[in-house]
C-alpha cells in the first residue's frame, strides 16, 4: 500500500514522550559521553552551489548555519570522484583499490570492517537513511531504509531493512520525514550515528514542486571557463560531458512531439531512445495531482522551445539554463531539509552534544569547462563541500585551510566517539583540526585515482594524480598515456597544462616522486592496464 507524505507524518505522531518530557530528554542527551552522530550527504552537490562558499547562485542558509557555528572546509577533497565509490570510503576510511570498490559496477563487500560497525559494537545505535548505491544490503546498522539503486526524485520505493515500501512525495522531503521519525524512536540513554543521504541533485534534477518557478525571473551568469577548447588536454577534449549533448527529454524536461528527432549536436543525440524512455517512465510515477502542477510548469517551457527552433550557440546556452536552474531548484530542497534536521536537534535539546556534518559524495560542474557531471581531478570535480558543528567541542564561524580527504571521516567519527582508530584505515582524524588545536604536522599533498574506463559513462580516462597547495600533476592512462601540471595559483581554472614547459621541469621531478611515495604510502603501486 502507497503511504502519502502527510499519511506518514501523521503515523509518526507527535504525542510522544518526545514531546511530553523534553526537559528530561534534554538533560539525558547533554549528559552522554559520546556524541551523537549527524552526517548528512548530498549527490554531487558542488561548493559552487553553497553560498557560504561564496556562490553567487543561491542561498543555502541551512547548510551555511552549519559553518557559521562551526567550522568549514577550505580544500576538502574526495579520493575517487564518483558516486559508489565515494561512499566505499567513507565507510572504510580506505582508498578504493583496498575497499575493493574501483567504479559504480563493482559491488561493496559489506563483511569488511566499517566505522558503523566499530560504533555499533560501542554502544551507539546506527542508522543509514537514504541513497545507498553500493548493490549489497548496508551492514552495521540497526536500522536502513534505503533507496534502489539511484532512486527517483517523486514517490520513491525504499528498502527497510530488507521489505520494499512505496512512498507517495518528494523523495528529499521523505527521507527527512523518515530520519526524524527515526531518531524520535531512538534510546533516548545511547548515543546515536545517524546517516542520512540524498539522491539530489544527481541528474536528471527534478525539483520539488513547489520550487519549480524560483528562477522564473532571471537567467544565470555563464561560467568563466565555459567555452573551453581543451587545448594541451587530449583527456577532457575526448570527455563526452558536454552541456550541449545533454538530452532534449529526461534532461531538458521535452517531452516527445515538441523538438525534432534528429536535433543533437556533440557525441550523444540529444534525442536518444532509451533516455526518452526513461524520462516517460519518471513522468508515468507522478501523481494526478503532482503532473497537474508539473506540467504547468513545463508545458510552457515546452511550447518556447518548439516556437524558438534554436540552434547552434543560442540552443547551448538554452540548455545551460535549464539545466542549471533545476539543478539549483534541487538544492533548495536540501538545504530545507538540513534545516528542519537542525530544528530538530534545537527542539530536543541536543544541539551541544551532536556532531553535524554536511557534504557531498563529490563534487560537479556547473557549465565550468562546458560540462556537467564530475570525474576528473579538475578542481571542480575533484573538491567537496565540508562544514561541521559541534558546540561542545568546536568554535565558531572557523575556517581550515588545511588539505583534507573523504578518506578522513571513518576515523574522525570513531576519534569523537573514543573508539580506537584500526591501523588499516588510511585518513587522518580530523579532530584536532576541528577543535583549534590542529597546528601540528599533516598533510601537505593529496591522491586521487579514478578507474572508470573503458566501461561506465561520459568516456573519461582512468587517471591517478597529486595535488599540493599550489601545484597538481596528473597521469592519464590505460589507451593512453599523457600527463598534465598545472599550475593552481597562477592557473586556478586550469586551463594550461604546463608539463611540456622546461621552466617546470623541476617541479614535474618533484611532483613525480611525491606522487611515487604517496602510492606506497597508500599501497597503490600495482596499476594495471
Amino acid at each position: 500500500m502507497k503511504t502519502t507524505r502527510r499519511q506518514f507524518i501523521k503515523s509518526v505522531g507527535l504525542g510522544t514522550v518526545t514531546l511530553a518530557f523534553p526537559n528530561l530528554i534534554s538533560t539525558r542527551c547533554a549528559a552522554a559521553k559520546q556524541p551523537n552522530i549527524l552526517f548528512i550527504m548530498s549527490d554531487d552537490h558542488a561548493e559552487q552551489a553553497i553560498s557560504c562558499y561564496g556562490s553567487q547562485l543561491i542561498e543555502t542558509s541551512h547548510i551555511d548555519r552549519i559553518a557559521h557555528e562551526g567550522i568549514r572546509f577550505e580544500n576538502s577533497f574526495v579520493t575517487n570522484s564518483i558516486c559508489a565509490p565515494s561512499r566505499a570510503v567513507l565507510l572504510t576510511g580506505k582508498y578504493s583499490h583496498m575497499n575493493g570498490l574501483r567504479d559504480n559496477q563493482d559491488e561493496f563487500d559489506g563483511s569488511q570492517m566499517t566505522f558503523p560497525k566499530l560504533l555499533q559494537q560501542a554502544g551507539y545505535q546506527t542508522a543509514m537513511i537514504g541513497k545507498w548505491h553500493l548493490k549489497t544490503d548496508p551492514t552495521g546498522f540497526d536500522e536502513w531504509k534505503i533507496l534502489i539503486d539511484q532512486g527517483e526524485y517523486y514517490n520513491p520505493t525504499l528498502i527497510e531493512n530488507g521489505v520494499r515500501n512505496e512512498y507517495i512525495g518528494y523523495t528529499t522531503d521523505l527521507i527527512t520525514d523518515i530520519a526524524v521519525e527515526s531518531l524520535n524512536r531512538r534510546d533516548r540513554n545511547r548515543p546515536f550515528c545517524m546517516l542520512v543521504h540524498h539522491k539530489a541533485p544527481h541528474r536528471n534534477w527534478m525539483p520539488n514542486l513547489k520550487y519549480l518557478d524560483v528562477y522564473n525571473d532571471r537567467d544565470l551568469p555563464l561560467p568563466e571557463t565555459f567555452y573551453d577548447d581543451y587545448a594541451d588536454r587530449q583527456a577532457a577534449k575526448e570527455a563526452d560531458m558536454r552541456i550541449d549533448d545533454m538530452y532534449l527529454s529526461s534532461d531538458m524536461k521535452l517531452n516527445t512531439g515538441y523538438y525534432e528527432k534528429e536535433t543533437g549536436t556533440g557525441g550523444n543525440l540529444a534525442s536518444a531512445p532509451f533516455a526518452e524512455m526513461g524520462w516517460a517512465a519518471s513522468l508515468a510515477r507522478l501523481t494526478e495531482t503532482q503532473r497537474k502542477a508539473w506540467d504547468a510548469h513545463y508545458d510552457r517551457i515546452n511550447e518556447e522551445f518548439r516556437d524558438l527552433k534554436l540552434t547552434g550557440d543560442d540552443l547551448l546556452r538554452w540548455k545551460y539554463q535549464r539545466y542549471i536552474k533545476d539543478y539549483l531548484s534541487c538544492i533548495l530542497s536540501v538545504d530545507e531539509s538540513v534545516g528542519r534536521l537542525l530544528e530538530y536537534l534545537d527542539e530536543e535539546g541536543l544541539n551541544d552534544n551532536t556532531l553535524v556534518v554536511y557534504t557531498s559524495d563529490q563534487g560537479f560542474y556547473l557549465g565550468e569547462h562546458g560540462w556537467y557531471d564530475k570525474r576528473f581531478m579538475y578542481e571542480e570535480s575533484l573538491g567537496m563541500p565540508l562544514v561541521m558543528r559541534y558546540p561542545d567541542q568546536m568554535k565558531s564561524n572557523r575556517v581550515s585551510e588545511k588539505m583534507v580527504l573523504n578518506l578522513d571521516f571513518a576515523p574522525t567519527f570513531l576519534d569523537f566517539a573514543g573508539v580506537e582508530i584500526p591501523v588499516e584505515m588510511q585518513g587522518e582524524s580530523l579532530r584536532a583540526i576541528t577543535s583549534g588545536n590542529g597546528q601540528g604536522e599533516w598533510r601537505d599533498s593529496i591522491y586521487y585515482h579514478y578507474y572508470e574506463y573503458p566501461h561506465g559513462w561520459h568516456n573519461v580516462k582512468r587517471h591517478y594524480g597529486v595535488r599540493t597547495e599550489r601545484y597538481k600533476l596528473i597521469h592519464f592512462y590505460y589507451d593512453i598515456d599523457t600527463w598534465e601540471l598545472f599550475d593552481l595559483q597562477r592557473d586556478p581554472n586550469e586551463l594550461n597544462n604546463l608539463y611540456d614547459d622546461p621552466d617546470y621541469t623541476d617541479i614535474v621531478n618533484t611532483l613525480k616522486t611525491e606522487l611515487e611515495r604517496l602510492q606506497q604510502k597508500y599501497g597503490d603501486t600495482d596499476i594495471r592496464i
